[in-house]
């Protein structure tokens, strides 16, 4: 079986169609339009590795063959599921001719949502979301984890953003402050990851996840050795989920917290 989902990307909320196993998301700013089609060829199961390909597009159905490479990949693939327990951060190969491939394995059933972030020669980033299913039945409502402070392997991370309290539309310094879990010293062996001190992608909680919910944050410079942080803005008020990643000595740390924004 195939299974397809095509969506248009450029910078506003898109208009969204379903007919069984196809969706097409289109929107029109009055700019030329950068498509994305996902491609599935079998059902997919949990924790069963899959081939998944991405072809970019034009309005008219034309591969777009030329992209330049930001933070050091030509795409970045972020899947999740749509209850916001499972992420992944990919990068599928490019093959040509506008096509990129990758294995994935998604380890629980239900509807995932991937951001699949591309920046074609001479056009700004692009972002198109692409929907997929894992067969068997959806697991129960994720708990939300409202802890500050969580150990990953063996590295504390201490998240706290500049405003105890979050606004909407308001800019925030988000903060993530690495220790050893041994020694509980700050870390001193960070390294650069994807061409930054860290990588950030925010999520808003929502029954349908869409491009309005995505919010992709680039680390500040020249902060302390052991600490890491993002500035940016919440569009809207809700409930996000927020994954932080790091590269400790070669080793990357999700580290993974819940923010509630105000209106």
């Amino acid at each position: 079986m195939t299974t397809t989902t095509q969506h248009y990307s450029d910078q506003v909320m898109a208009e969204t169609n379903h007919s069984h196993h196809t969706h097409n998301n289109s929107h029109v700013d009055g700019t030329a339009l950068t498509g994305a089609k996902l491609t599935t060829f079998s059902k997919i199961s949990p924790n069963t590795p899959v081939s998944l390909q991405i072809e970019v597009q034009d309005s008219q159905g034309n591969a777009i063959a030329q992209f330049e490479s930001f933070q050091e990949q030509v795409m970045h693939l972020i899947a999740v599921s749509d209850d916001l327990r499972v992420f992944q951060h990919l990068h599928p190969i490019y093959k040509g001719n506008g096509r990129f491939d990758v294995k994935a394995q998604f380890p629980q059933s239900g509807t995932y949502t991937l951001f699949s972030d591309y920046k074609p020669v001479g056009q700004p980033e692009q972002v198109s979301v692409l929907k997929t299913n894992v067969d068997g039945t959806s697991p129960s409502a994720a708990h939300i984890d409202w802890s500050r402070t969580k150990t990953f392997e063996q590295t504390i991370v201490d998240f706290a953003p500049t405003q105890a309290t979050v606004k909407a539309g308001e800019e925030v310094t988000l903060r993530f402050n690495l220790q050893d879990a041994t020694t509980r010293q700050p870390v001193t062996n960070l390294q650069p990851y994807l061409g930054e001190k860290g990588h950030l992608v925010i999520l808003r909680q929502s029954p349908a996840l869409s491009r309005a919910d995505y919010i992709h944050a680039h680390a500040v410079p020249n902060t302390p050795a052991s600490q890491v942080h993002f500035a940016t803005r919440f569009p809207q008020a809700g409930k996000y989920k927020l994954w932080g990643q790091f590269n400790r000595n070669g080793e990357i740390i999700t580290a993974d917290y819940w923010v509630d924004v105000i209106p």
